[in-house]
């Protein structure tokens, strides 16, 4: 999105097109601008705040990649990924960085709460969790960082999770997070997805009834019996 002093005319022009491009994408992020304001001092240069953004970006999309195309310790494919991101509409991205003590801890916490994100992750009920460390990452890390996702997200949300080695990384551990799925579901209720469409549709109630199955058949002359004791069947031949 525009920065703001750019003027009520270029947001609404960003705005049709972002509106525009969701109904030819399965799922799409954006980044307004004026959050980069956030992110950089009043030493930052304008490249290098622009540079911030792809930065995160590059990140986003290289976790998503990283969950189908590298082996970890707990590996995803492309099904899973399809899972969450197919008419997925708009989405979040987070990513967070940190180490030494606590260092599992620090990076979720940051993901969740990037300046860059357009709003909070709480809610979605499709997350992509990609967490990347040095061989020294240990099941307890992975475990605290992704209990910090699970908390904000839907009590009913799919996350899908996976865990890579890279020793590069030295010591710093590094958290991606892609929240969507906050379009696609009605919020509290279950139901089935409508056939070629994005949407959910409530599953259908069976109708209630207070009459019993025999009084909705039954006419009123058969009240005391459905049958009359001396009714003639047609028996077959071969029984007579």
């Amino acid at each position: 999105r525009p920065f703001l002093f750019e003027g009520r005319r270029r947001s609404v022009q960003a705005e049709q097109g972002i509106n525009t491009l969701k109904e030819k994408v399965d799922t799409q992020i954006v980044i307004p601008n004026d959050r980069l304001l956030t992110v950089a001092n009043e030493k930052t240069s304008v490249v290098n705040a622009f540079r911030l953004a792809d930065e995160i970006l590059l990140q986003g999309v290289q976790g998503i990649t990283d969950l189908i195309t590298t082996p970890g310790l707990i590996n995803t494919d492309f099904a899973d990924v399809r899972m969450i991101m197919s008419d997925a509409g708009s989405a979040l991205m987070g990513v967070g960085k940190a180490s030494g003590e606590g260092r599992a801890l620090q990076a979720a916490r940051q993901a969740i709460s990037s300046p860059l994100l357009e709003a909070a992750i709480d809610g979605a009920r499709g997350i992509l969790l990609n967490i990347s460390g040095g061989s020294d990452l240990t099941l307890f890390e992975v475990n605290e960082a992704a209990s910090v996702i699970h908390e904000v997200a839907h009590p009913e949300a799919n996350i899908i999770f996976g865990a890579v080695i890279d020793d590069e990384m030295g010591e710093e551990i590094r958290i991606t997070v892609v929240a969507a799925g906050f379009e696609r579901w009605d919020d509290g209720r279950s139901g089935r997805r409508a056939e070629g469409s994005g949407s959910w549709a409530a599953p259908r109630k069976r109708s209630e009834s207070s009459e019993p199955i025999a009084d909705v058949f039954a006419s009123d002359d058969d009240e005391e019996s459905l049958f009359e004791p001396d009714d003639d069947f047609d028996v077959p031949s071969f029984l007579k």
